[in-house]
């Protein structure tokens, strides 16, 4: 891909770049208390949701195309850029037509490649940075295949969101973080921009600081955060939302380290098996829990805990498959036996109650 810089005129070319507004555009008041609070803070770039896909059906889907005109104000007011959401052609045409200055594109869109190509095609001949959101699962030739169909469309001016990825089992985080996947991302096409979205990420404010912190430790070039004049009284995901105050506080909290190549790479390489231990342990939670569950089946219906021959199983199959993964079969029969004795710990809680 042909890319060029994403910087538009009065922002500064350095870490981060930070986006920021309300999760949606509510009123006309809310949309220019935040904008103007987020102004005197120094902030250059406001973004409100004008459209909004939930996930079920009966919560706010955005107030639609009579926001445009409240980020057009924003714009005369403040003097700040302007950028939203878009999912369909006509969002890209009305988006332009309002003269919004930068678009992106949704998880839940990128993950589907009929939504991008419409959107694609609405922009052909196009000038305009667009923002490409990962898709809601894992998958990295998926996101890159959304900012090829862009690109392919003649846009030049692309980056990316990383907000992170939907699972099942929500512990700490509202999407997991997979950081090894923009990692991945950014060393398949180098000079294309990131920025973190730590609100979607995290879903709870207070996961906001440390993950900005996060993405700037991994040399992502810019944030994406919710901010909200009044947070708790937010319409949509008003528990990842925080004020331009609390905003403007932890980005003067962030410390931008000095690259220096030969410890920064071996940094990113820690990261990643920081974050393959993180998802060790929610395997292993989710498991232990799992043994609990079997364990109370076992106490109501009167059965041994310890059964041999599915211990056998567990071991000679775990071995198998680690000796296929390049692992040594030994090594992972040690671990496997490691497990299955604090499994029968728990299970031994459950039935001695």
């Amino acid at each position: 891909m042909e890319l060029e810089s994403i910087l538009l005129p009065g922002v500064e070319a350095k870490r981060p770049i930070v986006i920021a507004g309300p999760c949606s555009a509510e009123t006309e008041e809310q949309v220019m208390s935040t904008a103007k609070q987020l102004s005197e803070r120094g902030l250059k770039i406001f973004r409100a949701g004008i459209w909004k896909p939930r996930t079920k059906p009966g919560g706010f889907e955005g107030v639609g195309v009579e926001g445009l005109s409240w980020l057009k104000e924003v714009k005369k007011e403040t003097g700040m850029y302007v950028s939203t959401e878009v999912a369909t052609a006509k969002h890209v045409y009305e988006s332009l037509k309002a003269g919004i200055d930068i678009l992106w594109v949704g998880a839940r869109t990128t993950a589907n490649p009929f939504a991008v190509q419409e959107i694609a095609d609405a922009l052909k001949g196009v000038d305009i940075p667009v923002l490409v959101k990962n898709p809601v699962n894992p998958d990295l030739d998926l996101w890159i295949g959304a900012l090829e169909r862009i690109s392919n469309a003649g846009l030049k001016r692309l980056g990316v969101i990383h907000r992170g990825f939907s699972s099942y089992d929500k512990k700490i985080y509202r999407n997991l973080p997979q950081w090894h996947i923009p990692i991945e991302l950014h060393r398949r096409i180098p000079n294309l921009p990131i920025f973190c979205d730590p609100s979607h990420i995290g879903g709870k404010r207070e996961l906001i600081a440390p993950l900005c912190q996060q993405a700037m430790d991994l040399n992502f070039d810019g944030l994406i955060v919710e901010s909200h004049c009044n947070p708790d009284c937010a319409w949509s995901d008003a528990s990842q939302q925080v004020t331009p105050d609390v905003l403007d506080y932890i980005l003067n909290l962030l410390v931008i380290r000095k690259e220096t190549q030969t410890t920064e790479n071996l940094a990113a390489l820690r990261r990643q098996i920081d974050e393959c231990d993180n998802s060790l342990m929610e395997e292993l939670s989710k498991r232990m829990r799992i043994a609990r569950e079997i364990g109370t089946y076992k106490k109501e219906h009167d059965m041994p805990i310890l059964q041999t021959s599915r211990y056998s199983e567990i071991l000679e199959k775990r071995g198998s498959q680690g000796a296929l993964c390049g692992l040594d079969a030994e090594f992972v029969m040690k671990i496997f036996e490691a497990i299955h004795e604090e499994s029968v710990r728990q299970q031994m809680e459950i039935i001695n109650k």
